[in-house]
């Protein structure tokens, strides 16, 4: 039997995927759904989470906010390391 060729099946993972429509988008960032006007460098908690564990700032895209606020918390945090809050590196 060596050396026949044998014809591969059609491969099934082409497929179309059909596209979920029961998961939402989230529409706002948080701090637009809260109203948030002035995004404080002294709350580590939020700013925490806006920071991977070497440190780093999320992008917009990973992290949800908009454009605007995703400037205001880039300023916080800068501030918040500045005053020793947040850490520059891990």
């Amino acid at each position: 039997m060596r050396g026949q060729n044998f014809k591969k099946k059609p491969d099934k993972t082409n497929r179309k995927k059909k596209r979920r429509d029961n998961v939402r988008e989230q529409n706002q960032c948080r701090f637009c759904r809260s109203k948030t006007r002035f995004i404080d460098f002294k709350d580590i908690e939020i700013l925490g989470k806006m920071l991977t564990h070497r440190g780093k700032i999320f992008s917009r895209k990973r992290s949800g906010n908009c454009a605007s606020c995703q400037r205001k918390v880039k300023l916080a945090i800068k501030r918040a390391r500045f005053m020793g809050l947040l850490p520059f590196t891990s």
